[in-house]
């Protein structure tokens, strides 16, 4: 799950975004309103979002952020003094919010709870045929088996399981899987593609040739590529 997190508190930024990191959450982190601005457009699920910002008050990136093709989820960041600030958020169009100061584990949480919500599930397992993806515990299933994957690995399989009916373009798979500060390889997306499709089967995420890549046909009848 891509989430951007702006927050100016130089030392809670970093307790986040490392806890978040460990989670297997991809975080772009950002301390004015200006930066996070200029973080759109791109596909993000969530937005952490301080209000007390250097340059003005969160609420006012809100405008911006619905103004996307498909907004994320706000979940904004307040003092447990201001029942006000909580109030004006959720009647912006906030989604959630968590009082400070607060538990990391809470936070990723409610992270997971905005996703299902946004994504319509209920449930932290998407199912793919035979493939099953456990967003808490971060497990996945191949018929009933547990298959191992890197933290990147992961998060592509996440990407396609959370949009398992579109096309993602080569830079969609980008933004899975690096945040803006990691840096991308020219042939990242097919290195990637070619080790899960080891792992799933060659047919489990289907080339559309000038677009991109779609989820397939994963399991026995994916055909496994040899090792």
């Amino acid at each position: 799950m891509r989430i951007l997190l702006v927050e100016d508190d130089t030392s809670l930024g970093s307790a986040i975004c490392d806890y978040l990191t460990r989670e297997s959450f991809l975080v772009n982190h950002v301390a004015t309103l200006a930066a996070a601005r200029s973080c759109f457009p791109a596909d993000y699920a969530v937005v952490v979002l301080d209000l007390g910002l250097p340059d003005g008050n969160g609420l006012a990136l809100l405008p911006h952020i619905f103004r996307q093709a498909d907004p994320p989820a706000i979940l904004i960041l307040t003092a447990q003094d201001r029942l006000s600030d909580r109030v004006r958020g959720l009647d912006a169009g906030a989604d959630d919010y968590l009082v400070k100061p607060f538990d990391l584990p809470e936070l990723t949480a409610r992270l997971r709870a905005l996703e299902r919500r946004r994504a319509g599930r209920h449930s932290p397992q998407i199912e793919l045929g035979a493939v099953i993806v456990d967003t808490v515990s971060r497990e996945v299933r191949l018929d009933g088996e547990a298959v191992e994957l890197t933290a990147r690995e992961y998060a592509l399989v996440v990407a396609f399981a959370e949009h398992p009916d579109r096309t993602l373009s080569r830079r969609q798979l980008e933004d899975a899987l690096y945040t803006f500060d990691s840096g991308t390889l020219s042939n990242v997306v097919e290195v990637y593609v070619s080790r899960l499709r080891r792992k799933f089967g060659r047919d489990a995420i289907r080339t559309i040739r000038g677009i991109g890549y779609r989820w397939g046909n994963a399991g026995r009848d994916g055909g496994k590529v040899p090792e």
